[in-house]
């Protein structure tokens, strides 16, 4: 299903008039011409697209505007990497990318669709409340507060579905600073509310800041922004006990769920007391995901971190276990030709276990679209091999949100709790 438009064209207000607008709309007197107002979530999405703007205005991608990763800005992202001479591992959305289009000569237009666009897995949630803040790359543009009634699709077969509205906030950053204060009224207590940072951690801190304070309950993807500040500030959060989510985190569920597997059967399950090292290559030079995997089997195997150092190419650490025994970590970036547009995807791993007594075992775990030589090399003979495919899992950062809201977590995942603190410190 193709994402949806709003039911109605968005109305622009001063931004004083909302919070009584959108009030006066899910009236008793108004609901006959709007339908039931939904009593779910309110949803904040911070949608820069830079690199989508940013190819429009050269020309390089015809409009409209959307915020989606939609096939062709993925093209275009590509053959910007392509043409600016930037390495061929740079995911074709990287910052890199946006500040070489930003040097090209344009002034193409486009309609700005963000926040009227919507997302047939969001829309399928009913959100009550969509607000988008959409940045644009004129930073001087004055703030522009669109409002409309929404309404789910409803499914085959009939039915009348809960309706919503969407709120854009659209301009400058110094706008959108200024137009905060609508904010707190368009986002009742009586709701869960949710803040998708759908741009680079490290963009605009003070108005992050501002946005995500707790009780809000926070989505990040720490693939976007410096992996220090990533990972910094997902450990922060975590520790203060908000509730945040990681799409990062997200995308590791097959390469949890496979090594799970893979020492499911009785007589493989003691080598997981004798693993005297851990090797993990991710794309690129984005770390952030490989060490929150690296955590992840650390926290679970009780694991302790003794040190950590940075080393060309990546990074090597090492534990020990509950027995005292050491074990040896190394984190490679390994370069591709096309790489995922999510920076630092996992491209293998490998485990090694060496018992005093009998045969040892090395798991090697290789992405679909990537190869494990150099994982298999360094003599292994005498050990019990075992490998195994990871199925690359092919859904937008929309469907992923979805699956996350479609949860209801009031909290942290667990899992990603434990391991973001230590995930941290290995890259520190």
């Amino acid at each position: 299903m193709s994402p949806q438009l709003t039911l109605q064209t968005p109305l622009e207000l001063a931004p004083a008039e909302v919070p009584h607008y959108l009030e006066q709309l899910w009236s008793p007197e108004q609901q006959g011409s709007t339908g039931t107002g939904a009593n779910t979530f309110c949803l904040l999405i911070w949608q820069p697209a830079w690199a989508e703007q940013q190819l429009i205005r050269s020309g390089r991608l015809s409009g409209p505007i959307t915020g989606e990763q939609s096939a062709p800005l993925i093209a275009a992202g590509r053959q910007a990497v392509l043409d600016a001479d930037l390495p061929l591992s740079t995911p074709p959305l990287d910052g890199a990318v946006v500040k070489a289009v930003a040097d090209l000569e344009g002034q193409a237009n486009a309609e700005d669709l963000r926040g009227q666009y919507i997302d047939p897995a969001l829309s399928a949630l009913m959100p009550r409340r969509l607000i988008t803040l959409a940045p644009t790359i004129d930073a001087a543009q004055p703030l522009e507060t669109l409002v409309a009634a929404y309404c789910p699709l409803p499914e085959e077969g009939g039915g009348t579905a809960a309706c919503g509205d969407v709120v854009v906030l659209r301009g400058g950053h110094g706008a959108l600073h200024e137009g905060l204060s609508i904010l707190d009224p368009l986002l009742p207590e009586s709701m869960p509310a949710w803040v998708w940072w759908n741009g680079c951690i490290d963009e605009a801190p003070e108005l992050m800041q501002r946005l995500t304070s707790a009780p809000r309950r926070l989505i990040i993807d720490t693939a976007l922004g410096d992996p220090h500040q990533c990972l910094e500030l997902l450990r922060c959060r975590v520790e203060s006990g908000q509730a945040v989510n990681d799409l990062n985190w997200l995308r590791l569920r097959s390469w949890r769920e496979t090594l799970a597997m893979v020492f499911d059967p009785p007589q493989r399950r003691d080598a997981l007391s004798h693993i005297t090292r851990l090797d993990i290559d991710v794309e690129g030079h984005h770390p952030a995901q490989g060490l929150l995997l690296a955590a992840w089997i650390a926290d679970r195997l009780g694991w302790t971190l003794l040190s950590t150092a940075a080393v060309e190419n990546g990074t090597t650490a090492q534990f020990k276990r509950s027995d005292g025994t050491e074990v040896n970590f190394q984190l490679m970036a390994v370069p591709t030709a096309q790489p995922n547009v999510h920076a630092g995807q996992m491209v293998g791993l490998r485990l090694i276990a060496e018992p005093e007594n009998g045969q040892g075992v090395c798991v090697i775990l290789c992405a679909e679209s990537g190869g494990c030589m150099r994982l298999e090399g360094g003599g292994m003979a005498n050990l019990e091999l075992h490998e195994e495919v990871v199925p690359v899992q092919h859904d937008t950062p929309e469907m992923d949100v979805a699956r996350l809201l479609g949860g209801g977590h009031d909290s942290t995942n667990p899992l990603l709790a434990a391991a973001a603190p230590l995930a941290a410190r290995l890259l520190s």
